[in-house]
């Protein structure tokens, strides 16, 4: 018998809107597993829901009914503080634009997580380096996000959800804003760091063909969950 337990499960998963006085049913009973080091490409097209799933995943929205547990924890049982720290512990996010702090170089923006963390300065600049350099922006790491182009931004974004070492890393269109051959070299960097680390990861995309190089494809059809491409 496995004994290895899911790192998240979400069981019947529901999450509705009201727009002009008529309910708008997203999410209608979503069931997942993802194992721990197993990366999950989430398909949909625009507006069937990947980015409410991946929130309802991250923690970041209430309203949502249906148990989600992440790291053996049952989220809808914690605090608002239980909450955060579990997204802290365990959570790192890649968005579909890089959101990085402009004020800051590369490396002070994968520093910033970890000292938020408790890391010291030393160890976080450390680790930063080591992201960053195997992500090939090892002569970039003193320059701002003004002076990078659009895939090394995106680049110093994947470091830095992967910066506290999550046990799980939710990404949402990390390639969207590129180019096609800037999107395949930064999807393959981002499969390979997050191997490398040993995360899992769920992964919302439209494109097939990228969906194609994870360890396993879903599809959000018409509110609920459907296995392959």
């Amino acid at each position: 018998m496995n004994s290895i337990q899911p790192i998240v499960a979400l069981r019947d998963l529901r999450r509705s809107f009201e727009q002009g006085g008529e309910r708008i049913d997203v999410l209608r009973g979503v069931n997942l597993d993802i194992m721990p080091g197993e990366i999950v490409a989430l398909l949909g097209p625009s507006g069937s829901g990947k980015s409410t799933m991946l929130q309802a995943v991250g923690l970041l929205e209430g309203g949502f009914e249906g148990s989600i547990t992440i790291a053996g924890s049952r989220a809808e049982h914690l605090s608002g503080d239980e909450r955060t720290q579990l997204r802290r512990d365990h959570l790192g996010f890649v968005y579909q634009f890089h959101h990085l702090l402009p004020d800051f170089d590369a490396r002070e923006n994968v520093v910033m997580p970890q000292m938020i963390r408790g890391q010291s300065r030393e160890d976080a600049a450390a680790r930063a380096d080591s992201l960053l350099t195997s992500l090939g922006l090892g002569a970039r790491l003193s320059h701002r996000p003004s002076q990078l182009s659009g895939g090394e931004q995106q680049r110093v974004a994947v470091a830095r959800a992967l910066a506290n070492q999550p046990t799980l890393v939710l990404a949402d269109e990390p390639t969207g804003n590129l180019d096609e051959h800037t999107s395949d070299a930064v999807l393959a960097q981002f499969l390979a760091l997050v191997r490398g680390e040993g995360s899992a990861a769920l992964v919302a995309t439209h494109n097939e063909r990228l969906a194609a190089r994870m360890d396993r494809v879903v599809r959000l059809k018409e509110g609920v969950l459907i296995e392959g491409l």
